[in-house]
């Protein structure tokens, strides 16, 4: 845009005479420049002098109009702004009815910088219908995308993603790079919104880029903005410092104070992670001030709950209570700053005595939380939400412990596991609420004959609670997560490494053990049957490939057998689950590759060979080669299969979990089986085997864990999934399958089968030994 405003400059100096129109007509493009580089001050001086009379049913007239009420709206200067845009409807209904649909825009937005989402939505629609009914497909996208900001604003998640996708589907097809910078923004704010960091870290990225190119000064301050904000809420606090200090220059220079604020207010919560209370407190008053004066409700809102953190951290009990009551009660708080305040309240109340209002106000932080994602109709959206609100979780933990509510503080941790897995299954009569009656979860352990581990990774705390079939729940303190993180990170590679860790005495594999498992070592006899409840990183860490120390080094899988599980309501519905009378088998493998990325698998026709094998032909249904397509699974009517297997390659995508994918058969790109395509059709299957790369994911979500393929299986119903964490070698995995189907066929339980399968190639002296040939694949425990 400054090179718009080059060339509307220069025209301007070449129509130099007030009374011709175009004139007019470029020193208006050249304003409305101005404001894309939120120079408003700069837009309102240049239209100061009044258009000839001669002009007065022009439309330069109306657009002058519009553009000086854009101009006061940004400068916060509302009932300015709203007698412009008035005073433009009245002119544009007289003369220019085609103008009617950018003056309903520009009301829309008006309304949204008053924070009154609903009727900035309102205008939007109006502006959508006009523009359609005028095929003006530059109006149509910028209302399309103006509408996804409302709704994200609103809360209604998957419809702003809708709105953006549609707006810039819209804008480039029509070649609106403007529009399109500002639809990648907003489609992060959404995603942010949802707590998915990392895919609205990259479309605020590509939106400040492309601000940059384009000369957008304001768009881009607004996504380096959100950069700073992904950046603290992942605690990469250098980070989120140096990108909102930038932003506040860049704040200042342009005047504005709106975005002032938001800096200051984003420095601020900075500071106060990093314990800086002066430092927060000095630019947060600063921020308080400009609120005050230029009506920024919901900027002063933000800044008043995080004055309400400041009283609280320096012991101010009374005063932060009725700071972050003030944003509570405020019907103008938007639902994260309601659940944040009654959160950050239920801690002050922690700190003075007050622990009935603080399991009050912990409990309300959740139900609001709960209420906003249960709104999310899209899976693949909701499984991110709890990341936006999980440091609540650990507030609740933490308190709950603290006031030696174990039991409770268990109920609270499963609660935030698994939810969009266990709602989806209709599961949720099998889990407690957090404010309702307690399972006694020992009844789970000794159904099954299992001893639980599960676990909580906190900030300032984790926790282990151990739950064994003769009804002991124990509790026991972990270090923080900022310890074992790397631990598990060191260790996780070093397993996929060419070394073996047992062989050079891996220092993080045995710590990870000293850490995670010996605390509650005296309730693991040897032999024990052990399900374990991952939490964090831990998602990425098979414990069977834990180093004990004692009585020799040696893999902690030659002690006992492991599953894991996304939550105990799962597992309680799991120790429920009746077998299946009949044993069947859906084989698809082995498929005709259609891509070069994807060579043919050498051992995929023995593996597909062997497992058929301990299958009658009458019971089994098998499609390889060309017939191994997408389209054989999805029309094969999978639900009725005991057991289904793949051999194949898999994808997992990080940024689209649900796109992971198992690669078939199929012409052009239609070989993917893709995990949002799996969740569609309901499964009862006693076992799915992806045999596969990646099959378990690669993305963990707070609370919901590692989302991809054997999600997608689990979300369909399986009883339960075997699926590999890492690269799966080719030779080795035909071993593994040939022998845990063996096995299985004999009425063994899988997870037993799967570790003697794995225990063959760690005991066999060759080089399959090593945990990279054994320790990928994984028992997970479904419905």
């Amino acid at each position: 845009m400054k090179g718009g405003f080059d060339e509307a400059d220069r025209a301007v100096r070449n129509f130099p005479d007030p009374n011709d129109s175009w004139h007019w007509r470029f020193t208006i493009v050249k304003a409305e420049a101005l404001l894309r580089q939120r120079l408003n001050q700069q837009s309102l001086e240049l239209l100061e002098p009044e258009p000839p009379g001669s002009f007065a049913a022009s439309d330069i007239v109306v657009w002058r109009k519009l553009t000086q009420g854009s101009a006061y709206c940004y400068l916060s200067e509302f009932p300015e702004s709203e007698q412009r845009f008035a005073e433009a409807q009245a002119l544009a209904s007289r003369y220019h009815p085609e103008l009617l649909g950018e003056v309903a825009l520009r009301k829309g937005t008006l309304a949204f910088w008053r924070d009154d989402a609903a009727e900035a939505a309102s205008a939007y629609r109006n502006a959508l219908q006009i523009a359609r009914a005028q095929n003006d497909k530059y109006l149509e996208a910028a209302a399309l995308g103006s509408l996804g900001v409302a709704a994200t604003r609103q809360a209604h998640y998957d419809e702003s993603i809708d709105w953006n996708r549609q707006a810039l589907e819209l804008s480039r097809a029509e070649g609106a790079q403007v529009s399109v910078t500002k639809i990648l923004g907003n489609t992060g704010w959404s995603y942010f919104e949802i707590g998915d960091y990392d895919k609205a870290l990259a479309l605020f990225q590509q939106a400040e880029d492309a601000s940059n190119k384009e000369g957008l000064l304001g768009s881009a301050l607004d996504w380096r903005i959100n950069i700073g904000a992904v950046r603290l809420y992942l605690h990469d606090y250098a980070g989120a410092e140096q990108d909102s200090r930038q932003a506040l220059d860049l704040a200042h220079r342009l005047g504005n104070k709106e975005t002032i604020v938001e800096c200051l207010n984003a420095l601020s919560d900075i500071y106060l992670a990093k314990g800086g209370i002066d430092s927060a407190e000095d630019y947060n008053k600063e921020a308080l001030e400009l609120t005050r004066t230029s009506h920024d409700r919901l900027g002063e809102l933000s800044s008043t709950l995080i004055q309400g953190r400041i009283e609280s951290s320096r012991g101010n009990h009374d005063r932060a209570e009725q700071l972050l009551n003030e944003v509570i009660r405020d019907p103008g708080a938007i639902a994260s700053l309601r659940w944040e305040a009654r959160a950050r309240l239920a801690v002050v109340y922690e700190n003075s005595g007050r622990a009935a209002d603080a399991s009050r106000e912990f409990r309300s932080s959740i139900d609001e939380v709960e209420g906003a994602q249960s709104s999310i109709q899209a899976e693949e959206l909701r499984v991110s939400f709890l990341s936006r609100a999980i440091d609540f979780y650990d507030d609740y933990v933490d308190f709950l412990t603290s006031e030696h509510r174990n039991e409770e503080a268990l109920s609270v941790a499963d609660y935030s596991r698994a939810r969009t897995l266990v709602e989806g299954l209709g599961l949720e009569n099998a889990r407690r609420g957090v404010s309702g009656t307690f399972v006694k979860w020992s009844e789970v352990a000794r159904r099954e004959n299992t001893i639980v581990l599960a676990y909580w990774l906190g900030f300032r705390h984790s926790y282990l609670w151990a739950i064994t079939p003769s009804g002991r729940v124990r509790q026991f303190e972990l270090s923080p997560k900022e310890e074992i993180d790397p631990l598990v990170q060191s260790y996780v590679s070093a397993l996929m490494g060419p070394r073996d860790v047992l062989a050079t005495d891996n220092e993080a594999g045995k710590r990870l053990f000293d850490l995670l498992v010996a605390p509650a070592k005296e309730l693991l006899p040897k032999g024990a049957r052990v399900v374990v409840v991952p939490d964090g990183s831990l998602w990425g860490l098979n414990f069977e490939a834990l180093l004990v120390a004692a009585p020799s080094l040696h893999y902690w899988i030659d002690d006992v057998v492991i599953a894991d599980t996304n939550s105990l309501a799962l597992l309680a519905a799991a120790s429920r689950a009746k077998p299946a009378s009949r044993r069947s088998l859906l084989l698809i493998g082995n498929p005709t590759s259609e891509a070069a990325e994807f060579p043919s698998l050498a051992q995929a026709p023995v593996e597909m060979q062997q497992i058929e094998g301990y299958f009658p032909p009458r019971d089994r249904k098998v499609f390889s080669g060309d017939n191994a397509t997408p389209q054989a699974y999805l029309e094969s009517d999978p639900g009725k299969f005991s057991f289904i297997h793949f051999t194949a390659h898999g994808t997992s995508s990080r940024t689209t979990p649900l796109d992971s994918a198992i690669i078939l058969a199929g012409p052009g790109g239609a070989f993917k089986l893709y995990g949002r395509d799996v969740v569609k059709i309901p499964l009862h299957a006693s076992l799915v085997t992806i045999s596969a790369c990646h099959g378990a994911g690669s993305r963990n979500y707070s609370g919901e864990g590692l989302v991809g393929l054997s999600w997608a299986f689990l979300r369909a119903g399986a009883h339960g999934v075997i699926a590999a964490l890492w690269e799966a070698n080719d030779s080795s995995t035909t071993e593994i399958m040939n022998s845990l189907y063996g096995e299985v066929s004999h009425g063994k339980d899988p997870a037993v089968a799967l570790r003697d399968a794995k225990l063959a190639l760690l005991h066999s002296g060759t080089i399959y030994q090593k945990p990279f040939y054994w320790a990928s694949f994984q028992y997970y425990i479904g419905s």
